[in-house]
């Protein structure tokens, strides 16, 4: 998207995320959970954090078990914002 006062083009500042699919019971939805790691502040012993996230699969694609790469976007519904980029890897 380029800025009309100045020109210059801006780089798509939407978060990107890899996750798991534990859900895809809903129409054209499907819920990816996504765990991220880092040190606990105090005793720097690695934790695992699990959010779950609700993206939409307007075809009806996506299976438990699959791995996907979804991006933010503008809000869909009341609890999705995000949309899949790819598939990554099917469930086998």
């Amino acid at each position: 998207m380029a800025d009309e006062t100045t020109g210059e083009v801006r780089e798509n500042a939407r978060k990107v995320r890899e996750g798991l699919v534990t859900s895809s019971g809903m129409d054209k939805t499907a819920v990816v959970a996504v765990t991220t790691r880092k040190p606990h502040p105090r005793y720097r012993k690695t934790m695992a954090r699990t959010t779950r996230l609700y993206v939409h699969d307007e075809e009806n694609t996506l299976n438990v078990g699959d791995r996907v790469r979804v991006q933010e976007t503008r809000p869909l519904s009341k609890l999705k914002r995000w949309r899949i980029v790819e598939i990554l890897e099917r469930a086998k």
